[in-house]
């Protein structure tokens, strides 16, 4: 039987992370699917934090990965927040209606 090691860990991260960029930059549409997507990339990053962590046996990576979880629900909830919001103002919430807001 094959024991999982770091490097399987740092390939499912680099796979996330791949995903939450191609989600980015393919879909400029869907501000959702944009949010979506950078929560796939701070995914990646704390599942690289806690594989180092566990791996070096240092609790510094977990506590950090933790901290970035408390900060992207926040973000998401604020960010839907806002979105529920413009969408009662405007209608509709695509990326090229949001660059009205300007100025």
């Amino acid at each position: 039987m094959m024991a999982v090691g770091l490097a399987h860990y740092l390939t499912v991260g680099a796979i996330l992370f791949v995903l939450g960029i191609l989600g980015i930059f393919l879909n400029r549409k869907n501000i959702i699917v944009i949010l979506m997507s950078v929560e796939l990339i701070l995914l990646s990053v704390n599942l690289n934090l806690v594989a180092f962590s566990a791996q070096l046996g240092d609790l510094t990576g977990q506590i950090f990965a933790m901290l970035i979880l408390t900060v992207a629900a926040a973000e998401a909830a604020i960010g839907l927040a806002i979105l529920v919001i413009y969408f009662r103002n405007r209608g509709t919430i695509e990326v090229e209606d949001v660059s009205t807001l300007k100025g």
